[in-house]
């Protein structure tokens, strides 16, 4: 009986020292947030006007942050922890587009140096530039775009004067569109400590790039071909003639994917994935000639393709809502095309009343923008008009066809080099 109550009480003591841990607590969001856009928008919690006519929200929603916003008003329907200050993995690509885009003529060429491509992260998303190759701007930015490239965001930061200035840029382009919840530390959003974005600021940047007709071009373009090596002869000398291959968009909104269907009237933005992040996502789409942006940030599980099924149930729902719910806050326009005060009324102006001016120009705003889809499987026909604060431009007088698009295809050609984790780095 002693030796017996002896291992018996051994096993008790056992049991107790491996008592499993505690769960690690759930990130909440703070209890104050940036008010820019309204005061709604920095409470925490869900934001949204319920009244009788109104939809009710999605159900099951897991995302720790999300927006739903009209493109065209920049009236935010609803939103959830809008302000958050949290990591935006490649979505962040889109405020690198913002600030370098209109710098380069998409036809120039770049021939690339070994040294454009240090300063990568492990397991990069890459697109497969090779250095000592030329390559077009548009080239490069299809790989941004389509793959998530951060070997195409190295390059075009190299001749943006290198990583640091192009950051500088960056942020300083982010404080001119009030996105003041952003800072980079990386031009592709790789993770880094102190590198956030918000929901609400990464729909400001969508909103911006949408205002050029070669970001329109990219963030909806669905696959492409991209040069590859010379080709070589018959006696191993390369010749003028390249390889291309295949890259398609990893955006499942726009592409589709097993598990998930191509949504209807979508025409981009970027996603993104990494350890820190989750999975992101903005969105932008057109259904009765009404434009919706949706942004979705960390849903709370891994299920496959979720931060898209969820952004593509807001937006269902954002369509069904919009002609009835009252906004909780709107899309801030850039700090240049905010109204100047009178001289009178610049110290009145100051602080807090810089952002209620500010949401007074985004609500009075009214751009236009529109997609014409795919046509025939083989084109991706482009009629977006540009969202101008406080003016509407008149709309195009046809579609422009954007060459060299194909229609939804299977796997890419594109290469991804992949970190110690698994998880891509998108």
């Amino acid at each position: 009986m002693t030796v017996t109550a002896a291992v018996l009480g051994g096993a008790s003591l056992t049991g107790t020292a491996a008592a499993a841990p505690k769960p690690t607590p759930t990130p909440q969001p703070p209890a104050r947030m940036s008010t820019i856009g309204g005061d709604r928008l920095g409470a925490p919690g869900t934001q949204v006007n319920a009244a009788p006519g109104v939809p009710a929200l999605p159900a099951k929603l897991t995302s720790r942050s999300w927006i739903v916003a009209d493109a065209e008003t920049g009236a935010v329907l609803a939103a959830h922890n809008a302000h958050w200050k949290l990591p935006p993995a490649s979505t962040l690509k889109m405020l690198f587009a913002d600030t370098v885009l209109p710098k380069f003529p998409k036809n120039q060429v770049y021939k690339v140096k070994l040294s454009d491509l240090s300063g990568m992260g492990e397991g990069s998303s890459l697109v497969g530039i090779k250095e000592n190759l030329p390559y077009s701007v548009r080239d490069l930015w299809l790989g941004v775009f389509l793959r998530s490239g951060n070997d195409a965001v190295h390059v075009l930061s190299a001749m943006n004067g290198g990583v640091p200035a192009t950051v500088s840029g960056m942020n300083a382009e982010a404080h001119e569109l009030q996105a003041d919840d952003t800072h980079v530390v990386t031009p592709d959003g790789y993770d880094e400590p102190g590198q956030d974005s918000s929901a609400y600021d990464l729909t400001l940047f969508a909103r911006q790039g949408l205002q050029n007709a070669d970001f329109r071009a990219y963030c909806s373009t669905v696959s492409a071909q991209f040069p590859g090596d010379f080709k070589k002869d018959k006696k191993g000398k390369p010749t003028k003639a390249r390889e291309s291959f295949a890259i398609s968009n990893t955006n499942r909104l726009l592409s589709g994917d097993y598990d998930i269907d191509r949504y209807p009237g979508i025409a981009g933005v970027k996603n993104g994935d990494t350890t820190n992040a989750g999975a992101t996502f903005t969105g932008v789409a057109e259904r009765g000639g009404r434009k919706l942006l949706v942004t979705v940030m960390n849903p709370s599980h891994d299920k496959h393709n979720l931060v898209y099924s969820e952004a593509a149930s807001l937006l269902d729902w954002g369509f069904r809502a919009a002609p009835t719910v009252q906004p909780v806050g709107t899309l801030v326009p850039p700090l240049s095309k905010v109204p100047h005060p009178s001289p009178s009324a610049t110290v009145q102006a100051a602080g807090p009343a810089r952002h209620a001016a500010a949401a007074a120009a985004g609500s009075s705003s009214r751009g236009m923008w529109t997609a014409a889809g795919i046509a025939a499987g083989t084109a991706l026909l482009l009629a977006l008009v540009v969202i101008v604060v406080r003016r509407r431009r008149p709309l195009p007088s046809e579609a422009v066809p954007f060459a060299g698009v194909a229609s939804p295809a299977g796997p890419s050609g594109g290469r991804r080099r992949r970190g110690g984790s698994g998880r891509r780095r998108r």
